[in-house]
């Protein structure tokens, strides 16, 4: 598993990683993600793509 990617840039991980499944972990309301996209977690089956969830430095919230 490549836990040394976990909170590395998600620009640095997309560079190590060929076949991957991505998704954005963001907060229940609607927001716009502030900083840079990190990688949270990183789960890697076994003859699968690794699957990665990132989550951006802060969110702020949008006011409706």
């Amino acid at each position: 598993m490549k836990t040394d990617l976990i909170l590395a840039d998600y620009l640095a991980a997309r560079a190590q990683l060929r076949d991957m499944r991505f998704s954005v972990l963001h907060p229940v309301y609607p927001s716009l993600g502030c900083g840079k996209l990190r990688v949270l977690r990183v789960r890697q089956e076994a003859d699968g793509p690794c699957e990665v969830l990132a989550g951006y430095e802060s969110y702020e919230r949008i006011e409706q």
